[in-house]
C-alpha cells in the first residue's frame, strides 16, 4: 500500500509538471505560468519601479522583462539581518529565434529566417513540426490615445519544419554524420509562394498595402505577411499594430509521461523547466497555510533567471543584479542600517538548481566510474574543483543532510578529467552576491535536444527535496560552525 501511495505521489506531482511544460513553450511563458500560480495561492505582485511595503509573514512577487521572476515568502519571526534561503533555477532553453528581418523567399519558398540562442543539438530540429511562441509589441489606440502593450503570443499549430535531405541526395550520411550548416540549412519552411499568393496573404515580389507608409511597409519588409497574419489573429489585433517581437520557434509535440512503465517524462525544456517547476512548487506548497511562516524566521525564496544558456550577462540574467536587489531591497524595507545586509548575505544559503547528466547505457564510457547519476537516484550534488560549480564540502552536507534526515536519495557528480565540464548560475551567484550555494540539478538525458527524458521519480524527490530546504534549512544551519 506504500509503494502505492508512493507511486500516486510521484505520478501526481509529474503531471503537474507536464501541465506546466506545456503552458511554457518559452521563457516569457514559462513565468507567465509561474505568475498566475503564485497569484492563485495568495502571493502579491510588486514592482521594482515603485517603493516596496512588505510585512513578516506576506508573501510576494516581482518579475523582470517577464521572463525572470522572484518569489518569497517573509517568515513572521523575520527581522533585518536574517538569512535568505533561495532555490535558484533558469527559465530559457537552446531554441530556434527568429532574426529581427525573418522574410527569407527562395526556390519558390517562403522561408523563415531563424538565429541560434544557446548551444542546441540542432539535428534534432530538423523534420520536427514546428509552432512559434514569444511575445510581441502592439500598438494599441483608444479615444484618440496611442499606448504600446506587451502581449504574449502562440500559435499551436505546426505551421512550419526544417527538412533532411533525403539518404538519395547524401549517400554517405550515416557513415559520416549528419552535418549540419546552421546558416544554409537551418531555416524553416513556413509556405509555397505559389499557394501563399493565391491565397492573396503574401506577395514575393513586395509588401501588401500601401507602400507610402511607412509603419506598414517597414513591418511587411522584414517579415512574411502569411506569419504576421497568423500572429495577429491569435492577439485579436491587426498586423499593421505589431510593432515589434521576440518569437522562437517550438516543438508542437506535447510534454507526456511515457515508458513501458510510465517512468519517462518525454519533453522539450526539462532543462530547465524542469527544476523551475519544482522548485516552484515547494515554495508554494511550504508558504500557503496559516501556519507554515509562523516560526520562520528568514525568507523563502525562488529566483527563475533567463539567459541561462547564453552566459547569464543581461539585465534579467542570474549575473545581473536582480538577485542582490532583491535581498538589499527585502532586508532595507525593515532596516536601512545597511550593516545588516552584509550580515543576511552571509547568513543565507542558495541551491542553485540546473539539471543533471544522466549515466546513459550507450555511452557508459562518458561518465567515471565512480560518479555515475541513475535515473530514479534522487538529485545530484554536482562538484568541480575549478569552481565550475560553487559546491564546498559545507554546502554539500548542508543539503545531503536534508536528504537524510526524509530518506530522499541523493548523488554525487564530477565530470571525467579528460572531459570539459559546463556550469550554471550557481559559481555567477556565489562570486557575485557572496552566498553560499550547492550545486544540484535531477539527472536527464538528451540535454539541449529538442525533446528530452528524465524519470517520474527524481521529479518527486526533487520537489520533496526542495521543500525540505525550505522548511528546515533555517534549524539546521544553526548547528554548523565555519567562520568563528
Amino acid at each position: 500500500m506504500a509503494k502505492q501511495e508512493t507511486y500516486s505521489e510521484a505520478s501526481s506531482v509529474a503531471s503537474d509538471l507536464i501541465h506546466y511544460l506545456n503552458a511554457s513553450p518559452t521563457a516569457f511563458h514559462a513565468v507567465d505560468e509561474a505568475k498566475r500560480r503564485l497569484i492563485n495561492v495568495g502571493y502579491v505582485q510588486v514592482s521594482e519601479r515603485e517603493d516596496w511595503k512588505l510585512e513578516p509573514g506576506k508573501r510576494y512577487f516581482f518579475t523582470r522583462n517577464h521572463s525572470t521572476i522572484v518569489a518569497f515568502a517573509i517568515g513572521k519571526r523575520y527581522v533585518a539581518g536574517n538569512g535568505f534561503y533561495v532555490v535558484g533555477a533558469h527559465t530559457d532553453s537552446p531554441c530556434i529565434k527568429l532574426k529581427p528581418i525573418s522574410k527569407v523567399t527562395k526556390g519558390g519558398f517562403l522561408e523563415v529566417g531563424v538565429q541560434l540562442y544557446g548551444s542546441g543539438l540542432w539535428h534534432t530540429w530538423f523534420d520536427r513540426d514546428l509552432a512559434v511562441a514569444g511575445r510581441v509589441i502592439v500598438r494599441e489606440e483608444k479615444d484618440g490615445s496611442v499606448s504600446f502593450s506587451h502581449r504574449l503570443v502562440r500559435i499551436e499549430e505546426p505551421i512550419m519544419r526544417v527538412p533532411t535531405l533525403a539518404i538519395h541526395l547524401d549517400r554517405n550520411v550515416n557513415n559520416d554524420g549528419f552535418k549540419v550548416n546552421t546558416q544554409n540549412h537551418l531555416i524553416p519552411i513556413l509556405a509555397t509562394s505559389v499557394k501563399a499568393e493565391l491565397n492573396k496573404v503574401v506577395e514575393e515580389n513586395g509588401p501588401i498595402g500601401n507602400e507610402t507608409d511607412g509603419k506598414k511597409s517597414t513591418i511587411y519588409s522584414k517579415h512574411h505577411s502569411l506569419l504576421l497574419e497568423m500572429i495577429a489573429s491569435q492577439l485579436g489585433c491587426k498586423p499593421d499594430d505589431i510593432c515589434d517581437f521576440e518569437l522562437q520557434a517550438c516543438d508542437t509535440q506535447p510534454s507526456i509521461i511515457g515508458g513501458a512503465v510510465k517512468e519517462f517524462i518525454f519533453s522539450g525544456r526539462l532543462d530547465n523547466l524542469c527544476m523551475s517547476f519544482c522548485s516552484l512548487k515547494a515554495l508554494i506548497d511550504t508558504t500557503s497555510s496559516k501556519d507554515d511562516l509562523e516560526n520562520e524566521s528568514g525568507v523563502r525564496m525562488v529566483a527563475l533567471f533567463d539567459h541561462e544558456e547564453v552566459g547569464s550577462d543581461s539585465a534579467q540574467g542570474a549575473g545581473s543584479p536582480v538577485m542582490l536587489d532583491a535581498i538589499s531591497r527585502i532586508t532595507n524595507s525593515f532596516n536601512s542600517d545597511s550593516k545588516l545586509l552584509q550580515k543576511a548575505i552571509q547568513m543565507s544559503f542558495l541551491v542553485s538548481a540546473d539539471m543533471a547528466h544522466a549515466f546513459h547505457p550507450n555511452y557508459m564510457d562518458k561518465h567515471e566510474d565512480n560518479h555515475q547519476p541513475k535515473m530514479h537516484g534522487g538529485l545530484v550534488i554536482k562538484h568541480n574543483a575549478n569552481q565550475r560549480y560553487a559546491t564546498n564540502s559545507v554546502t554539500s552536507f548542508l543539503f545531503g543532510e536534508i536528504a537524510s534526515k526524509h530518506n530522499l536519495p541523493v548523488q554525487d557528480f564530477v565530470v571525467r578529467n579528460d572531459m570539459p565540464c559546463g556550469s550554471t548560475i550557481g559559481p555567477i551567484l556565489a562570486s557575485g552576491v557572496g552566498i553560499r550555494t550547492v550545486d544540484v540539478g535531477a539527472p536527464q538525458f538528451s540535454m539541449h535536444s529538442i525533446r528530452e527524458m528524465c524519470a517520474v521519480d527524481d521529479v518527486k524527490y526533487s520537489y520533496e527535496h526542495f521543500k525540505a530546504f525550505f522548511q528546515e534549512f533555517s534549524q539546521l544551519d544553526a548547528k554548523i560552525t565555519v567562520d568563528m
